[in-house]
């Protein structure tokens, strides 16, 4: 009884470490300039006030960064699992020879951080004359090694003998991927929906570099120009900061009894 009263206790303070910095940006964001300067400001504001929110569409075009963001990030969703799915597929079920060798390889890029292949990968946009474009945008995120083997470790956890039963059958690869093992990896393909999701709806470096004007902007770039030189309205960045969270949290939700089912299943088989 003790011990289950201690992991309470650690997750209740594990839970208040983690809400804590989003407790303060929505308290920050209700949060007048005339307290926001004082340094005997009361912790919660007094009045609240929602002109920080007001003033976010003033000072930039932010629900057309927002709109920017969400475009980018289903599609670029999307096309990670089409690729993520079908190449998981090809390196679970399909042997070839130097298909573990391709597979180390490719995992390998995980260990590559962008800001390595950032200026070699804008000298191929730019050369492709997709600059300050949707498809600059997209085109270096529509893969994921990530993606690749978390679906590869759900594909390796079903038995073959779904696929002998379909070939006998008489169905070819693409109908055993599409209508016999796809449908059975659901939550793994859900939970990795998020990951990807999440991963380009944050994303700040690439779309700062290959968007160089407002058309094109992302909302994390966006609010980064809420930043001033001499000073900041913070609860100006906090709203939006605020709004900004506000997709991921609605995904979350949606997808939250995949994700600990997903993660289970892919851990199934090594």
């Amino acid at each position: 009884m003790n011990r289950k009263i201690l992991r309470y206790v650690a997750l209740t303070l594990g839970a208040v470490a983690m809400l804590g910095p989003f407790a303060w940006m929505l308290v920050t964001s209700l949060t007048g300039d005339a307290q926001l300067g004082r340094v005997d400001a009361p912790l919660l504001p007094d009045p609240p006030t929602v002109e920080p929110y007001e003033r976010l569409g003033e000072a930039f075009p932010f629900w057309r960064f927002a709109a920017n963001s969400v475009g980018v990030a289903v599609v670029s969703t999307l096309l990670q699992l089409v690729t993520s799915a079908t190449a998981a597929y090809a390196f679970s079920r399909l042997r070839f020879r130097g298909s573990g060798a391709v597979f180390v390889l490719y995992l390998a890029t995980m260990m590559i951080p962008m800001q390595v292949i950032i200026v070699p990968l804008f000298i191929e946009m730019r050369y492709l004359g997709l600059v300050d474009s949707y498809a600059g945008l997209l085109l270096p995120t529509m893969v994921s090694s990530f993606g690749v083997f978390m679906l590869r470790q759900a594909f390796m956890a079903l038995p073959k003998e779904l696929d002998e039963a379909a070939y006998v059958d008489g169905a070819g690869h693409l109908r055993v991927f599409a209508q016999v093992l796809l449908p059975l990896v659901t939550p793994a393909l859900a939970t990795f929906a998020v990951f990807a999701f999440m991963s380009s709806w944050n994303a700040f470096l690439w779309p700062l570099v290959i968007a160089q004007t407002e058309a094109h902007m992302t909302l994390p770039v966006g609010l980064s120009l809420l930043q001033g030189r001499y000073s900041t309205a913070w609860n100006v960045v906090m709203a939006g900061s605020t709004l900004s969270v506000l997709p991921i949290l609605a995904l979350y939700v949606f997808a939250q009894r995949y994700v600990v089912r997903g993660i289970a299943f892919t851990g199934i088989k090594a």
